[in-house]
């Protein structure tokens, strides 16, 4: 179980995310966080400064679950030991889906990536950018491992790779989450897979 104060940070987090989906950023405020969650405004700024920084920590968080899923030692152990085609398909598939799982249950992200929620700022807008870069950069190194083993062609630029999955991931999680459609279905997601890996293995 939490420390209290962890387990509070996070009821904060939770309340504040929906609260910014339903209202927008400029119409979600700290007091109605307080009445909601029946605590004092000060309860808030032990954890948080502002709302601002309660919005870049669920940015990070959403982040933070997907480097995890990109796990570097798991992905490395795999590749010393020689895999065969479809291990490594196997393996993409898992961390594929898993960061598309990330983004189903983050919908504040996909709709500040799209820039509907109301109200946010440069400021904001600079920090989903940099969330971005970050989830492009991590399946760029997965990328450029595999190639270090002569597993994917030394023609796919990485990071241009990278770009491609990544926007196509978001751009399907966000038409699916529209259509009310499980964009988890596994068969949907073999077939992004599969486009993916069958134009990059040698």
């Amino acid at each position: 179980m939490p420390p209290k104060g962890d387990k509070r940070k996070r009821q904060i987090i939770d309340t504040l995310k929906e609260m910014f989906l339903e209202n927008g950023y400029q119409g979600t405020h700290i007091r109605s966080l307080c009445k909601e969650l029946n605590i004092a405004r000060g309860t808030v700024y032990q954890y948080f400064s502002n709302k601002k920084e309660i919005l870049f920590s669920i940015l990070d968080l959403a982040v933070q679950k997907i480097e995890k899923l990109l796990d570097r030692k798991e992905l490395l152990e795999v590749l010393n030991s020689n895999p065969e085609k479809k291990i490594i398909t196997d393996l993409m598939h898992k961390r594929i889906s898993g960061a598309m799982n990330v983004l189903v249950n983050e919908p504040i992200m996909i709709r500040l990536i799209f820039k509907e929620i109301e109200g946010i700022d440069a400021e904001i807008t600079a920090k989903v950018n940099s969330a971005v870069e970050k989830i492009k950069s991590l399946v760029a190194e997965d990328i450029i491992r595999i190639q270090t083993k002569g597993l994917f062609k030394h023609v796919i630029d990485p990071n241009i790779t990278a770009s491609m999955l990544v926007g196509g991931i978001i751009m399907l999680v966000i038409e699916y989450t529209r259509k009310k459609e499980n964009i988890l279905d596994q068969k949907i997601v073999e077939l992004i897979t599969n486009s993916y890996l069958d134009a990059s293995f040698v």
